[in-house]
């Protein structure tokens, strides 16, 4: 008797569309708005000759100072040989440099250089027209309401970075 039996159900289809409830659906938006903005801060970066992955690291030497590498490696989540060829590449640019840190000659810490500095200053110049239109399609105070969620996403209360 197949009336005693209840329908089957069938789980929600993972989309990265709106709409979908499924739960890897945050997951997955979340991801799609990644490469969006990093193609965009990319087109960004371009000119002034480095990628987004340069631009990681210039952006933990600003906020941290002198940073051993790797300390490097688990602030932007890369590994050991990316982060050495990030590094490789910034010094024969001239935007950091590597020294000896003193009392453990075996350890380095990566520094960004004057000219390191200019150039982290001029790109943030450089994405501010396309970071604008990056949020165009949002209503105004939406820009600031996403920043403000996905802040708290990123760094929920209590959670140790």
């Amino acid at each position: 008797m197949t009336a005693d039996v209840p329908p089957r159900t069938t789980p929600a289809r993972v989309t990265d569309r709106p709409g979908d409830a499924s739960p890897f659906a945050l997951g997955l938006l979340l991801r799609r708005a990644h490469w969006r903005a990093a193609a965009v801060m990319e087109e960004a970066l371009r000119p002034l000759g480095i990628e987004l992955r340069h631009f990681a690291v210039l952006i933990v030497l600003v906020d941290r100072g002198p940073t051993v590498q790797r300390d490097l490696v688990a602030a932007t989540g890369s590994d050991k040989a990316g982060v050495m060829r990030v590094v490789d590449d910034l010094e024969r640019k001239g935007l950091a440099v590597r020294r000896s840190v003193p009392g453990d000659r075996r350890v380095r810490a990566v520094e960004i250089t004057p000219r390191g500095v200019e150039l982290f200053d001029a790109a943030h110049v450089a994405a501010e027209p396309l970071a604008e239109r990056l949020v165009a399609e949002l209503a105004p105070g939406e820009p600031e309401r996403l920043r403000d969620l996905l802040t708290r996403f990123a760094h929920p209360t209590g959670a140790e970075e």
